[in-house]
């Protein structure tokens, strides 16, 4: 009988490290310092040196990290702020909650990261930041990005919640803009005990800005020159984030040895007319998050039922683009406006990736596609690397319309930068 395939197995690295992590969290107990204590500033430096970044500032979770970002670069009510729609809502909501107004991007169709010539269409004088995502662990075209961004005047905060890790050109993710982002939700990469976050920069009067901010805005203590917020990264959570770190690169090697595989199985199975799978960057590492792949024909929900009921875990990331969410309806986009974005949501599926996952399960993995696909059994490891169509596929994305934004108060064509 084939096992069964968890989308993830947290329990698999806590059985490894469980007595280092259970000693770390009696010694944070045994101290009584329990919010911003030696670990978390012991974390923050461990973190400074592997990503080559002068600062590192611990918070309470990867989406006030990108709130305190924001907050650091002074965007407030009216304020315009450049995104893709296919991501995690945090993106868009630490926007919002300030007052500005989130202009939606469209993906490359085969990277299903921001395409920077639809930033470049879409940043007015209005704009006051540009958040690119390094979606599943891929880093964004920081090459076409920057320029844009310098051009305009404004900073760029990375999100780099799913990256860390990841290079550009040899230099990490969060060191190659003004902030970069990061989680540490336990399904990350490198995935704490429950919320967390941090946040990196190279400049030392954000980073003086933003340690300031994660404490209500207080320094001396009951003295507060700005509003901030409290956001703290938890004791506890360092002191087991301070175990796993040494682990990171190992595992994020796991990974990547992962996707080749996968690549290996699907090109081996034949099923290159069903299913695309992720292309890898060669400007940069891939920390491969997830492995996303597309499922053609209209049949990806079919398939993941399939999958579920052989007990396959799998997720789709994301079912509705965010310009597409009832709560953004007052903004006025429409089905159409994203092209790009919208074929995605409709097409992929994540699969099982974690570092501990064994090859027999990946196996698994694809031969069950390939039995829902009526093709040959996966074949073994050995096969040829790389098979299949590259992410994005033959078809060209529908035509874009006038895009939504020219159309309405959310940046007026008269005030767009060419």
């Amino acid at each position: 009988m084939l096992p069964a395939v968890p989308l993830l197995a947290l329990d698999r690295q806590y059985d490894v490290l469980r007595d280092e992590i259970q000693a770390a969290i009696r010694e944070v107990c045994d101290s009584g310092r329990f919010v911003l204590g030696p670990d978390v500033s012991a974390l923050e430096d461990e973190l400074a040196k592997v990503l080559d970044v002068p600062h590192v500032i611990g918070c309470a979770s990867g989406s006030d990290a990108l709130l305190l970002a924001l907050m650091a670069v002074g965007v407030g009510p009216g304020d315009e702020v450049l995104l893709p729609s296919y991501t995690f809502f945090a993106t868009a909501s630490a926007v919002t909650r300030l007052g500005a107004v989130p202009i939606f991007a469209d993906i490359d169709p085969e990277t299903f990261i921001v395409d920077p010539a639809d930033v470049r269409r879409k940043v007015s004088r209005r704009c006051r930041a540009i958040i690119p995502v390094h979606l599943f662990g891929r880093t964004a075209d920081m090459d076409a990005l920057l320029p844009i961004a310098a051009e305009a005047g404004v900073p760029v905060i990375e999100d780099a919640a799913q990256s860390i890790l990841s290079t550009w050109h040899g230099r990490c993710s969060g060191g190659l803009g003004d902030i970069g982002c990061f989680s540490f939700y336990p399904t990350k990469n490198l995935g704490g005990a429950g919320d967390g976050g941090f946040l990196t920069t190279t400049r030392d009067d954000l980073a003086k800005q933003l340690r300031l901010l994660r404490v209500h805005g207080m320094e001396p203590r009951y003295y507060h020159d700005v509003v901030g917020i409290n956001s703290r990264l938890d004791s506890i959570q360092a002191a087991v984030l301070r175990v796993k770190l040494p682990h990171l690169d190992t595992w994020t090697s796991q990974r990547q040895e992962n996707a080749a595989r996968y690549d290996r199985l699907f090109a081996a199975a034949g099923l290159a007319e069903h299913v695309i799978t992720p292309s890898d960057e060669t400007r940069g590492r891939h920390v491969w998050n997830q492995y996303v792949v597309r499922i053609k024909g209209g049949q990806r929900d079919a398939l993941r039922q399939h999958l579920s009921a052989c007990k396959v875990g799998t997720e789709i990331y994301y079912p509705v683009p965010l310009h597409l969410q009832r709560c953004f309806a007052h903004l006025g986009w429409r089905h159409g406006d994203l092209p790009a974005t919208e074929q995605a949501a409709e097409e992929t599926l994540a699969l099982p990736i974690f570092p501990e996952l064994r090859a027999d399960e990946q196996e698994t993995v694809v031969g069950r596609i390939a039995e829902f696909f009526g093709a040959a059994p996966a074949g073994s490891d050995g096969a040829e690397a790389r098979g299949g169509q590259p992410a994005g596929g033959s078809e060209e994305p529908s035509a874009v319309r006038q895009p939504h934004f020219l159309r309405r108060a959310v940046g007026r064509a008269d005030e767009v930068i060419s």
